[in-house]
């Protein structure tokens, strides 16, 4: 527990109070008014509302569209599911930005439905509320359908025999055992849109602003230290909360239910109910998940070829927004993934494997650390990066190095909760027997241990390189304008007016997003659970 604790403390936790420090301390003195102050301005109180409001819409409109998919994936057999599975997963591990843009392709000026029927749909909640659905569509049908389709079917044809409608013995027998599930995806999905940063920046304007983007634009535009400090703080105890109640219903989803292999409960559909609900699912991933990156991919080649790909490996072509050709982001986007993988990797796994080893009260108030990071504004710990590691023994300010820490972060906790099941599934006893033969603990765990959590590792790994290509929130403060990541090159071509910028944004988010859906691909193929649930 020693590494990670030391690993958070440092690169997490100082970097974090110095920012609430300088917001709200005055001459050495706690100012707790300045809260009172802050959430009564108007403004302030609108974003507030906004973000909850917001939040709670993509929820409820993201379970009206999934949760049919959920049942598709769960209950049907049919040619390509398992090629469909992975393509609606593809947008969870895209990132922010990418997801942003692609909409911005479909539903902004010059987009797919602007040249078609002249609507355009950027700067509208309509955007952000679409652009939500596509990002967290799998998180819906993985965790409920990994479920349901564990679930046996015979406690639901028993109901039937006995009396009870169709829709009865589902509401009675299927709905109470899915019920945790549903509750756990729809947090997770609540969580991710309530901290929603890429997606608002890109498609809101600036007349939408959730939490996560007013800290950003007190921090970075109007250096307005006391109201991000009140803000970021709000945003932690708000997250800590879904956090918590997250946790509960995970702890009552793995309560004894009855399950069976995911392959006896998977048939053909029957009869044109169920063909017509398999082909309502399929068209809706058509047009939710795969016209926006077909949109993007298309307006990447701008009916000219590969002329914004090109423009890309030009620095004089973009020499008013870049210091190095774009094409730069790429190299340095990969190596900085590649590193904070191996980070997350170390910190994640020995976290991990703390918490396989112990229980208790200080075990559990381990694990919630661990999972901070996703409940404070990433854009926090990269100004905080920026003020506190800049002195002797820790200046790192101006170093490649601080790139990779901020992305490990985030990817630590995707690797702990990937590694805890499969460490936690490796009988102790093959351990203690090869201690009995003279093994010693290194020894034990290469030759025991490893061999049976490596394809574990390997998912773990591809997960945190994904997260870490994509990071955005702390990467936009620390990235040096020499060495822009893929996000942050983005970002900055949509920040600028011109067809060639616009081309290159859309060429640059296409590379993105094909690097990550190539490690999805690989991840689907050496996943050892195919329950499907996340």
């Amino acid at each position: 527990m020693a590494v990670p604790v030391a690993f958070f403390a440092v690169f997490f936790a100082y970097p974090v109070a110095a920012i609430v420090g300088r917001g709200l301390k005055a001459d050495g003195v706690w100012q707790f008014g300045r809260f009172g102050e802050v959430l009564a301005r108007p403004e302030i109180r609108d974003v507030l509302w906004f973000t909850l409001w917001q939040a709670l819409a993509s929820t409820a409109l993201t379970l009206l569209i999934a949760l049919p998919g959920a049942y598709v994936f769960a209950r049907f057999d049919f040619p390509g599911k398992q090629v469909l599975r992975a393509v609606v997963t593809v947008p969870f591990v895209l990132p922010t930005v990418v997801v942003g843009t692609a909409f911005l392709a479909l539903l902004g000026r010059g987009g797919l439905l602007d040249e078609l029927w002249g609507v355009r749909l950027d700067t509208t909640v309509w955007a952000i509320l679409l652009a939500h659905v596509f990002f967290n569509y799998a998180v819906v049908v993985r965790t409920v359908g990994g479920l349901w389709a564990q679930l046996d079917p015979r406690q639901e044809e028993a109901a039937r025999v006995l009396g009870a409608s169709r829709f009865a013995a589902w509401r009675r027998v299927t709905l109470p055992a899915l019920a945790p599930a549903v509750a756990a995806a729809a947090l997770m999905v609540f969580l991710f849109t309530f901290t929603s940063f890429g997606v608002v920046q890109i498609l809101g304007g600036p007349g939408f602003s959730t939490l996560e983007v007013e800290i950003y634009r007190q921090t970075a535009q109007l250096l307005a230290l006391p109201t991000a400090a009140v803000l970021t703080l709000v945003q932690f105890a708000a997250v800590g909360a879904i956090l918590a109640v997250h946790a509960w219903t995970v702890r009552r989803r793995e309560r004894a239910l009855k399950l069976v292999d995911p392959a006896q409960t998977a048939r053909r559909p029957q009869g044109a109910g169920q063909w017509t609900l398999l082909a309502g699912v399929l068209l809706s991933v058509l047009l939710l998940v795969l016209l926006p990156l077909a949109v993007l991919v298309e307006r990447s080649l701008g009916g000219s070829g590969f002329a914004y790909y090109r423009a890309l490996t030009s620095a004089d072509a973009n020499s008013g927004t870049f210091l190095v050709a774009p094409v730069e982001a790429i190299g340095n986007s990969l190596r900085y993934a590649l590193v904070a993988t191996l980070i997350a990797l170390v910190v994640g796994g020995l976290a991990a494997a703390a918490l396989t080893r112990r229980a208790g009260r200080l075990v559990r108030g381990f694990d919630a650390l661990l999972m901070l990071p996703l409940g404070v504004s990433a854009v926090t710990v990269g100004f905080g990066f920026l003020i506190t590691l800049d002195k002797p023994p820790l200046d790192l300010r101006t170093s490649w190095i601080l790139v990779p820490l901020a992305q490990a972060l985030v990817g630590v906790p995707f690797v702990v909760r990937t590694m805890l099941p499969v460490l936690r599934a490796v009988d102790a006893r093959l351990r203690e027997a090869a201690a009995v033969l003279g093994a010693s603990p290194l020894r034990a765990w290469r030759e025991v241990d490893f061999p049976l959590v490596r394809r574990g590792l390997l998912v773990a790994a591809g997960f945190a390189f994904a997260v870490s290509l994509g990071e955005f929130g702390a990467t936009v403060f620390i990235a040096r304008p020499d060495n822009p990541t893929l996000p942050v090159a983005v970002a900055r071509l949509l920040g600028r007016s011109g067809d060639l910028n616009y081309g290159q944004a859309m060429a640059l988010s296409t590379v993105l997003m094909l690097v990550c859906a190539v490690s999805l691909l690989l991840l689907e193929r050496i996943r050892t659970d195919r329950s499907g649930e996340f």
